[in-house]
């Protein structure tokens, strides 16, 4: 098992960089982000996980250890491999997993590449009660701002998608709906990209 590397950037790339370890050039997945934009020639240390497959050996790095145990976590959840582990990463922090997973909030999965709903809702489920361990960094465990009118967008779209409209048609309504100057409330807005919506169907 190779449970860390250190060593000279090689190469770097979106979601990926090479490592020279001990003569050898070691290519690492990465989250995209701060650890994929390194340059060739700095010192690099990773904890790594090695995922082993019938025809791979695949090593996933990660800046801190709370980024490897959530990684670790996640790919124990039915349905979510290493790229959809890798993929939360690269939209979440650890501490703001925790924090979605404590609210029983699916919406920050959701915006994953690859993870649709159903996929989301199982892993705030999942996790739920198995985050508890994870060392955060005191920056990471602050609390992040929400927007008003984010959350109001959400709020009005998960209105709508009980109404039976899918999630892609409804969230667009609500932003045309914001864009034509509806009133940014609950009822007017849901009033307003209903009648968007309605009115694409005729």
């Amino acid at each position: 098992m190779i449970a860390s590397l250190r060593g000279e950037v090689l190469a770097a790339g979106a979601g990926w960089v090479v490592l020279g370890v001990g003569g050898v050039g070691m290519r690492v997945e990465v989250p995209s982000g701060r650890t994929a934009q390194r340059t060739p020639g700095e010192q690099l240390f990773l904890h790594t996980s090695l995922i082993v497959r019938e025809d791979s050996l695949t090593l996933y790095g990660f800046d801190t250890e709370a980024e490897l145990a959530l990684f670790g976590i996640l790919i124990g959840v039915s349905g979510v491999g290493p790229r959809s582990g890798l993929g939360v990463l690269s939209e979440l922090s650890p501490g703001e997993a925790v924090r979605a997973v404590a609210a029983e909030d699916d919406k920050p999965f959701r915006k994953v590449s690859g993870i649709g709903p159903k996929t989301a809702k199982l892993i705030t489920v999942s996790l739920a009660g198995k985050l508890a361990g994870l060392e955060l960094d005191a920056t990471d465990a602050s609390p992040v701002a929400v927007d008003p009118d984010e959350a109001l967008t959400e709020e009005v779209t998960e209105g709508l998608q009980g109404l039976g409209w899918n999630e892609p048609e409804a969230r667009q309504a609500v932003l045309d709906a914001r864009d034509a100057g509806a009133e940014l409330s609950n009822a007017q807005l849901l009033r307003a990209a209903l009648a968007l919506l309605q009115r694409g169907r005729r």
